[in-house]
């Protein structure tokens, strides 16, 4: 595709029609004390309006040297010790997070318009409540986790067929196998900022900035 067909593809686009999105009306005044009370309610809502993989989130993360990098993951849980999700000690991710042990994650659900995003430090879980959340998942999941090597160089597509043949049938046949490798990480936010879209552009953003004490503080930001 030419670029100029790029362009013109991308200014037929719009956002938000109202056949596919509900922009509800979002009053700060009345959010909850806390984020995780808010991220809550806002995300069974995303699951009741349809929203597909609401539980998909963007991470954020850099390397050694500053450099920012960004994909998507699932997120495993969100309590008060922090916003979880997995992946291998020796992945990419998981390089970056040994060095830099601090992280944002965003939240995007286009059926009511609205945005979570979440920025604090991240911490990995005792191996074995990593491993238990890895066993409490499918056995997809697991065999994926114990084919591992996640981010190294691959020589074929058949080396990956084959090493996942055979880490499906592990996984089958024993379903409490370890993935030495596969953390749980918590990303504990010390912001939290919820968007909400407005038809007429005057879109509302909450920011939760924490507090020494254990509070939050609300704050509302220009769209």
């Amino acid at each position: 595709m030419a670029a100029t067909d790029l362009h013109a593809l991308l200014r037929s686009l719009r956002v938000w029609s109202p056949e596919a999105t509900e922009l509800r009306p979002f009053d700060p005044s009345s959010a909850p004390d806390d984020p995780l009370t808010l991220f809550t309610a806002w995300f069974a809502d995303a699951v009741a309006a349809g929203q597909p993989e609401p539980h998909t989130v963007s991470l954020a993360t850099s390397d050694e040297e500053g450099r920012a990098d960004v994909r998507i993951v699932m997120l495993h849980g969100a309590d008060r010790d922090g916003w979880s999700f997995a992946s291998h000690l020796t992945s990419r991710k998981g390089h970056h997070l040994s060095a830099r042990p601090y992280a944002a994650l965003a939240f995007y659900w286009p059926v009511l318009g609205r945005q979570v995003r979440l920025r604090g430090p991240v911490t990995a879980a005792p191996w074995e409540e990593g491993q238990a959340d890895l066993h409490a998942r499918s056995t997809g999941a697991l065999a994926a986790a114990l084919t591992g090597r996640q981010s190294g160089l691959l020589a074929s597509l058949e080396e990956l067929r084959e090493e996942s043949e055979a880490a499906w049938e592990r996984a089958r046949a024993d379903p409490a196998a370890p993935s030495p490798t596969w953390t749980l990480y918590r990303l504990r936010p010390q912001e939290a900022e919820f968007f909400q879209g407005d038809p007429e552009r005057r879109h509302v953003r909450l920011r939760y900035v924490g507090e020494d004490d254990g509070s939050w503080r609300k704050q509302l930001l220009w769209p």
